[in-house]
C-alpha cells in the first residue's frame, strides 16, 4: 500500500511512475471547480511489485484552475483509458503554477492547469491478479 505526496516536478514525476499503465473509466475522472480539485479513482498496475497485481487508488490535484481534454471522448464515461504517463510545464520565472499533464494511451491527454503542483496518490484496497500486463519490452 503507498500513500504519496507530490509538491515539485520531482515528486511528480514519481507519481508518474507508480500510475503508469494505470487503468481509468473516463467517468472516474472529476473536477470539482468550487474547491479547485481534480480526482480520479483508478486500477494501478504495482510495479513495485513485480508488475502482475491492480490496486484501487485515488489520485488528486488541488489549486486546479482549469480542466481540458485533448482526444477525449468527453460522453464516453464508460470507456477505459490506460495512463501512460503524468508531466509538468511550468508557467515560468517565479510562478510555481504550470499544466500537468496526464497523458493517455492512443494520443489522449487531460491538462490541469494549477497553481502549484499539490497531489496525492494512496491506495484504497487489496491488491488482486492483473489480468492483463502491458508488454513494454516489446514496444
Amino acid at each position: 500500500m503507498i500513500k504519496l505526496a507530490a509538491a515539485d516536478a520531482e515528486d511528480l514525476q514519481i507519481l508518474s511512475a507508480r500510475l503508469q499503465d494505470a487503468v481509468v473509466k473516463l467517468k472516474n475522472f472529476v473536477w470539482l471547480p468550487k474547491t479547485r480539485r481534480f480526482v480520479a479513482v483508478v486500477n494501478r498496475l504495482q510495479w513495485e511489485s513485480g508488475g502482475k497485481t491492480r490496486v484501487r487508488s485515488g489520485l488528486h490535484f488541488d489549486g486546479v484552475l482549469k480542466v481540458q481534454s485533448n482526444q477525449v471522448k468527453l460522453g464516453a464515461g464508460e470507456a477505459v483509458v490506460s495512463v501512460l504517463s503524468i508531466n509538468f510545464t511550468p508557467t515560468g520565472g517565479e510562478d510555481p503554477g504550470g499544466v500537468v499533464e496526464i497523458v493517455l494511451a492512443g494520443g489522449g491527454a487531460l491538462r490541469l492547469t494549477v497553481e502549484c503542483i499539490d497531489a496525492g496518490l494512496a491506495d484504497m484496497s487489496g491488491p488482486w491478479a492483473a489480468i492483463g500486463t502491458p508488454d513494454h519490452e516489446g514496444a
